[in-house]
């Protein structure tokens, strides 16, 4: 059995440090993307709109059944040559995975707004009602600030699991921190050793962690749904 070598453990770090921009660059962008789309899913299915919200619910029951990877490899093979073949490869992973990530957490963050939504008292509704406010406003200016509070922390534990998964894009060249390990070490005897993967292991805990704590504090502070 080989032994342990400190040395390539604290030689990962500098390659774990190129690929963790692009992980966090793809948390965010995901993120923004499920945080906006979840939103919409819940006040399309909140208007029970006949045949939309069949549709809408099978689609999201869809995505939370299947794996992450599944969809992935899905949008890469199959719908990216047909929609993104005229940009730079490096922009078509971009959007295959930001999309891939987006589409998937918004189906989770969609249930998660209608918790919040449902939890608003149905005195609310009544009164934007009786002071004939549009449905706009009333969504804007009644429903969601007090909806979107209750939410945040479970928002936060999305993200905090996307960060996580953001790996899974290695699978389609996406340099970030797993994929950086796996190319450095890939032409030496066994591959990235364990010190390679307990680094990048450890990289993750160190951010994840303490925005997990954040999170709690937060959970605290405005209370959830």
């Amino acid at each position: 059995m080989e032994k342990w070598r400190w040395d390539r453990f604290f030689e990962t770090f500098p390659y774990i440090w190129d690929g963790l921009l692009v992980t966090i660059q793809f948390t965010l962008l995901g993120s923004l993307v499920a945080y906006v789309l979840g939103l919409f899913f819940a006040i399309v299915r909140g208007m029970r709109i006949p045949v939309i919200d069949q549709l809408l619910w099978a689609f999201i029951e869809f995505v939370r059944s299947t794996p992450l990877l599944v969809q992935i490899f899905f949008l890469y093979w199959v719908v990216r040559p047909d929609l993104l073949g005229a940009l730079p490869v490096d922009t078509q992973r971009l959007v295959v995975g930001v999309t891939a990530l987006g589409v998937h957490y918004a189906c989770y963050t969609s249930e998660v707004y209608r918790a919040g939504i449902e939890a608003v008292p149905t005195t609310q509704w009544e009164a934007a009602r009786a002071l004939s406010l549009p449905v706009t406003r009333t969504w804007t200016d009644v429903i969601l600030p007090q909806a979107i509070p209750r939410v945040l922390p479970a928002l936060g534990n999305y993200t905090i699991a996307m960060f996580k998964e953001v790996p899974l894009l290695s699978a389609i060249v996406v340099l970030d921190m797993v994929y950086q390990v796996k190319t450095v070490y890939a032409a030496s005897a066994g591959g990235a050793g364990p010190e390679a993967w307990f680094a990048v292991g450890l990289t993750f805990f160190a951010l994840s962690y303490p925005c997990s704590i954040l999170v709690r504090k937060v959970q605290q502070r405005v209370g959830t749904v």
